[in-house]
């Protein structure tokens, strides 16, 4: 790439092609085989000094290692790559072109963001130390996309000394970075609750044992183990979201089923949702005479920024001029990018979109206007050193 002039503004032009064509070919989780296809023929001809490919299934990582002489940090950047499997409606040109799956978290953008930084640091390598690239597959759905390329090694065969993520934000200025120390987004815990009870002619209640009336009085008394059980300092939401039992209209059933969902930012209040949960179904066995069966499953933890980690981006942020909000509240949505985190220091930030349709929304697009911002924030981040060096991190535990 004799004579090309590594500027944002150009790289972000063409980082509207990138996000276009991945917003055009959608693929869900661990199935992005032609997204990590077209990502893998950019990164190595950006010249990349390592490339990995098939990384629990779809994965992608790549290594670039500075000019610089000297033990600079090792810093990881991730973007996520899966689309969801919902019906786009929108009318742009570069609609989804398969049926039923479309970008609407933002995953086009960020895979874009990330690939217009490493073309960039490929061409300046203005750093010491090394950057590592991270394209993970299936963040969405609860598949833990980042949970498999750390069991497939991926942190041991492209190690980092920390690692940060940017993600999509509507609502907020078109560019705007926003990011925060502690939670930033919850843990994601679902349940699914199995009443077995005994059924009988819709006549004769009395010769049953009715799982749907014990179901009904279920999930009016969960509705009280956060106001009841959780301290009101504490954040926890508890949502039943299904509900089956029965086939007829004139026949109590045998059983009936109920499953949800559980936020929360701190394992302590995981472990009392969990206990109470238990306690109350156990409660209701013996007031309705049927047996029930919790099982309760941590999906993934709470996304927590280190302080140091987000105190150096910004600063490295603010240096570029980037708009910088810390004050933006935690979310109660998850990310799997907490996985990353449990194992390296780092941050998760958000970048605006200004006014658009909500994240998995059918109607959500991607602002084009947010490329330029998001790779000067990824750049920023990799060239930084600053007081969360390499040797502060290194000789701390990285869990």
């Amino acid at each position: 790439m004799t004579g090309f002039d590594p500027t944002l503004a150009d790289i972000a032009e063409m980082a509207i092609s990138w996000r276009r064509d991945f917003h055009a070919h959608p693929e869900v989780g661990f199935k992005e085989v032609r997204t990590a296809a077209r990502i893998a023929e950019l990164v190595r001809s950006f010249g990349v000094d390592e490339i990995e490919t098939g990384i629990a299934g779809t994965g992608v990582a790549a290594r670039i290692r500075g000019r610089f002489q000297g033990d600079g940090p090792r810093i990881g950047l991730r973007a996520d790559m899966d689309a969801l499997p919902i019906a786009e409606n929108g009318n742009a040109p570069y609609r989804s072109t398969m049926i039923g799956q479309m970008h609407a978290c933002g995953h086009d953008g960020h895979m874009a963001m990330l690939l217009g930084a490493t073309r960039y640091l490929c061409e300046t390598r203005d750093f010491a130390g090394e950057i590592v690239v991270i394209f993970q597959p299936a963040e969405e759905s609860g598949h833990c996309g980042a949970r498999e390329m750390i069991r497939a090694g991926v942190l041991e065969r492209f190690p980092v000394d920390e690692i940060y993520a940017l993600h999509t934000l509507p609502g907020r200025p078109v560019g705007e970075i926003s990011l925060r120390p502690g939670p930033v987004m919850s843990a994601f815990d679902s349940f699914d609750i199995e009443i077995e009870g005994r059924g009988a002619h819709a006549s004769k209640p009395q010769q049953s044992r009715d799982p749907i009336v014990t179901g009904a009085h279920l999930i009016t008394a969960l509705q009280t183990l956060v106001s009841r059980s959780v301290d009101p300092l504490e954040m926890a939401v508890v949502s039943v979201c299904e509900l089956g039992a029965g086939t007829v209209n004139n026949a109590i059933p045998e059983t009936a089923r109920l499953s949800g969902s559980v936020r929360t930012y701190k394992k302590v209040v995981q472990d009392v949702v969990e206990e109470r949960m238990r306690d109350i179904a156990r409660g209701f066995e013996i007031s309705f005479g049927v047996h029930i069966d919790v099982r309760y499953s941590r999906v993934q933890p709470p996304t927590v920024n280190a302080a140091a980690q987000v105190q150096k981006a910004t600063r490295a942020l603010e240096e570029r001029g980037i708009t910088v909000n810390l004050a933006l509240p935690p979310s109660s949505g998850a990310e799997d990018f907490a996985f990353f985190l449990q194992e390296r220091p780092g941050a998760f930030l958000r970048i605006g979109n200004g006014d658009s349709a909500a994240l998995h929304n059918p109607a959500f697009d991607f602002n084009d206007r947010a490329l330029a911002a998001g790779i000067g924030a990824l750049v920023a981040i990799a060239e930084a050193s600053g007081d969360a060096g390499p040797s502060a991190v290194r000789s701390a535990d990285p869990r």
